[in-house]
């Protein structure tokens, strides 16, 4: 029981106050004691609503921190102003509710600001200026990371990206990463390609291509580029031989001296003196010249400031010295260049060429080719050229002159004088040029004037048409064909019309002179028809008695071998090669004979009766059939047609060839002839060979 009432009289004690607290408690509330708000917010944005009971009001405690920042209209608690992250980032406010009783509460609210993406990223400079050596090392730092970094009140992660306002100057330059803009050299520069560039470097609070907002600041980085040495002297003049203009090469240098002959002025060189620059020219440090090879007699000295080539002594011996000439520069001779100078020793030159024209004049149509030529003023069938005198030569032709035209490019001129058109020319006109010979050894030349009228091209005949040198060069190759083609075609024609006689009378030419240094040819001079019977008797028994008391003497001296092969022959044919030794000596006389032979007709009207083996022909009417000799009598065939006069002739031509093969072989025979019929005298054996050889000498001459 005492349990019981103690803890009766407990609540009876705690009643009161358990019920003030739930008074209080249900006094005021709010929806949200903590909210969330933005920064950058409006004034007026609601930041929560109070709830408060009937007989209940409320007000904003003034001894809240950030008092300022509220406010109360109605039931709904407001900010009067806007908010910054960046400054303030929570809200503490206190409210009161109070009663009429007297009876109060305090409510707190927490608010919390919410950050927004409302900065730029900003740099400490937006332009700054670099100067950078051409001579930079690739990989070398241009600006340092701290120079160029951006920073951001939203405490955003930068992104950075550099690019150029040059496109030629893409490459050069990049930065170490996205998030670090350090700033570094990724290719070797060269002033001669680009002196300066203008770099941008672009700071971002989202990375690239992002959805979100994104703010961004850039800064410029100027870089100049400072042009340091690293190139070599270049001699002048030069070819550039790529494209960026980094390389120049230089032709070499050629001048003449006089042989026996010191000069003491400078030396006149081609295509000009010897001068070498710095190509680092915003440096142009100074060079200096010397000879460092191809002059082993010190004929040669360079001034080593100016590079003019003098001469320490005469040249005494024609050829060429080609001396090697160096350029370095004063401050580091490391950087050099050497150049080739040909000197060629001539003899020398006492007069320079000379035009003996002051002025040509030529004429040349309105629209030929180029390549056409200029004619001489008057005369368009002569092409006009132009010539340089040279007393230096017996004949005034200087062999090694060349032409050139020296202020046109319409026109041009061959080595030789010769004046073409460069060009088709359009209109008429009266065009001035000049003309230069060079003399190509000695380098002297001399000009003359060219006064060109340029004609209207008028109807031209094929009497006055002018032709171009490839209109020759065509007609010339089209005239050598045709020749050729009628030459082939004649050839063809000769062959097959003449081609058998030809063939027939060249062997038996050929056969004939065989012949003859087998025969006795002094057996001849008995066919001589304008010699008398009486001469030819004598002759006759003349060589028959020479032959005789020849075959009676001793044998002469002979070698061992051949006077074997002598005395093994028949006595006829020694005798025979005997009296043909003999007869060589008369081999002059036998020729005017033989060509009155071959003249004289063999239709004689006189009849030669002597058995000498002489044949003849004779007309039928004059041949006596009583007289008993041996006639053959040729038949009058001429009425038989031409074609039968062809085909015997045809015919006789190869009856007579084979007759001639036969006649060949008698002779071959006729040692063998001779040693058959030995049992009859030396005398009679040699004259019926001449007999024979006279039938078949007047055999084939018929």
């Amino acid at each position: 029981m005492a349990v019981s009432h103690w803890l009766l009289t407990s609540v009876l004690f705690l009643l009161p106050f358990i019920t003030h607290v739930s008074a209080q408690q249900q006094g005021c509330s709010v929806s949200n004691s903590k909210p969330s708000v933005y920064e950058n917010n409006p004034p007026g944005y609601v930041v929560t609503t109070i709830h408060a009971e009937p007989g209940f009001t409320v007000m904003i405690d003034p001894t809240s921190p950030d008092v300022s920042f509220f406010t109360l209209q109605g039931s709904e608690l407001q900010l009067n102003r806007s908010v910054d992250y960046e400054k303030d980032t929570l809200l503490l406010v206190y409210l009161i509710c109070r009663n009429t009783a007297g009876q109060s509460d305090s409510l707190e609210i927490l608010v919390t600001i919410l950050n927004m993406n409302d900065n730029i990223p900003v740099f400490k400079q937006t332009n700054l200026t670099k100067v950078v050596p051409e001579d930079t090392k690739v990989n070398a730092t241009i600006v340092a990371r701290e120079d160029v970094s951006a920073s951001d009140a939203d405490l955003d992660t930068i992104f950075y990206e550099l690019t150029t306002t040059e496109p030629s100057t893409d490459g050069y330059f990049a930065i170490k990463g996205v998030n670090n803009p350090e700033i570094y050299l990724q290719k070797a520069l060269d002033y001669g390609k680009f002196k300066s560039t203008t770099l941008v470097l672009y700071a971002r609070d989202r990375p690239v291509g992002s959805t979100d907002t994104t703010n961004t600041a850039t800064t410029k980085i100027n870089i100049f580029i400072e042009q340091a040495d690293t190139r070599s002297p270049w001699f002048l003049p030069c070819t550039f031989i790529n494209m960026d203009n980094s390389i120049c090469v230089s032709s070499p240098y050629t001048g003449r001296v006089n042989i026996s002959e010191m000069s003491t002025e400078p030396l006149i060189l081609e295509p000009g003196p010897i001068y070498a620059i710095d190509p680092d020219y915003t440096l142009n440090e100074k060079i200096v010249y010397s000879i460092v090879g191809g002059d082993t007699d010190r004929v040669f000295s360079v001034d080593a400031d100016t590079g003019n080539l003098t001469m320490n002594k005469a040249a005494t011996s024609p050829g060429s010295y080609l001396l090697q000439v160096m350029a370095t520069q004063v401050n580091n001779i490391q950087k050099y260049s050497i150049a080739s100078v040909e000197i060629k020793v001539i003899n020398k030159s006492d007069y320079p060429p000379y035009f003996e024209s002051r002025i040509y004049n030529g004429t040349v149509f309105v629209g030929l080719p180029p390549r056409s030529f200029v004619f001489h003023a008057g005369d368009p069938s002569r092409p006009l050229m132009i010539t340089a005198a040279d007393d230096d030569f017996p004949n005034k032709v200087n062999p090694n002159i060349e032409y050139y035209i020296k202020n046109s490019i319409d026109f041009i001129a061959t080595k030789d004088g010769l004046i073409l058109t460069n060009v088709m020319l359009q209109s008429p006109e009266t065009i001035t040029i000049e003309a230069v010979g060079k003399d190509m050894v000695s380098l002297q030349q001399a000009s003359t004037v060219i006064v060109v009228e340029v004609i209207p091209a008028a109807a031209v005949t094929s009497s006055d048409k002018i032709y171009t040198a490839q209109d020759m060069a065509i007609l010339g190759g089209t005239l050598a064909a045709l020749l050729v083609i009628a030459l082939v075609f004649l050839g063809v024609m000769i062959y097959k019309r003449y081609g058998k006689p030809v063939k027939y009378l060249i062997r038996k030419k050929f056969s004939k002179e065989l012949s003859r240094g087998y025969q006795n040819q002094s057996y001849k001079q008995n066919e001589r028809p304008d010699v008398s019977t009486e001469q030819h008797e004598t002759s006759k028994n003349s060589s028959v008695q020479s032959m005789t008391h020849m075959l009676e003497q001793p044998a002469f001296s002979l070698p061992s071998s051949n006077a074997e092969e002598i005395h093994s022959l028949p006595k006829a044919s020694v005798a025979s090669t005997i009296i043909f030794d003999q007869e060589e000596k008369e081999e002059e006389v036998e020729e005017e004979t033989e060509r009155e032979k071959e003249v004289k007709s063999i239709l004689k009207t006189d009849r030669h009766v002597a058995d000498d083996g002489y044949k003849a022909v004779w007309f039928k009417t004059d041949v006596d059939p009583d007289a008993g000799e041996r006639v053959e009598v040729i038949e009058d065939n001429a009425a038989d047609g031409d074609d039968d006069s062809d085909q015997d002739l045809q015919k006789n031509e190869e009856e007579e060839e084979e007759d001639y093969d036969k006649d060949n072989h008698h002779r071959g025979l006729g040692v063998s002839f001779a040693s058959e019929s030995s049992s009859l005298p030396a005398a009679e054996v040699i004259v019926n060979m001449s007999h024979r050889g006279a039938v078949t000498e007047d055999n084939n001459d018929i």
